[in-house]
């Protein structure tokens, strides 16, 4: 039983030493401030940049870069699984007892919802969506992707305006 107690206390101790996560940019990705849309832009990382993870706050993460230091939004990043692919010993796997997968890795994601004071005080954000034109599909891309993907057409009846 006194070798569980030691077992523990040396995971305890290393757990700090395997604090920070690295990560990848999965987009070309803005480093913020703080952590909002609307924050001042610290810098921008492009796509497949290295990051380690600091910490977490709703859906955005506090990393350190070579390009800057700040918040990036949880969902640009994916994590690093190399390291559990090459195979782990001794500590590290006992610290990586709650992977799973083919990866090795489990990723759960969750954010909060809003509250009723943040929909009172929200603003609309012309950059942001100006962002999200460039994520439209004209419908040649569209029609494009579907015949790539081998999807079907479908029709569906409109519903009535009057909600019935």
């Amino acid at each position: 039983m006194k070798y569980l107690y030691a077992l523990l206390l040396c995971a305890a101790l290393a757990a700090p030493a395997y604090a920070r996560q690295l990560a990848y940019t999965v987009r070309s990705t803005e480093i913020k401030q703080q952590p909002f849309s609307d924050a001042a832009t610290v810098a921008t990382l492009k796509e497949n940049t290295g990051v380690d993870i600091l910490s977490r706050q709703g859906g955005w993460v506090r990393i350190t870069s070579e390009s800057g230091n700040g918040w990036v939004k949880m969902l640009s990043l994916r994590s690093d699984t190399t390291a559990a692919k090459q195979g782990d010993s001794g500590l590290q796997s006992l610290l990586n007892a709650g992977r799973s997968g083919s990866s090795g890795t489990t990723v759960v994601t969750g954010v909060r919802g809003l509250s009723e004071e943040d929909l009172k005080n929200a603003k609309p954000n012309p950059g942001e969506f100006e962002k999200l034109q460039n994520y439209a599909a004209g419908k040649a891309q569209a029609e494009k992707f579907a015949r790539d993907a081998k999807l079907k057409t479908q029709r569906l009846d409109y519903l009535p305006l009057d909600g019935r």
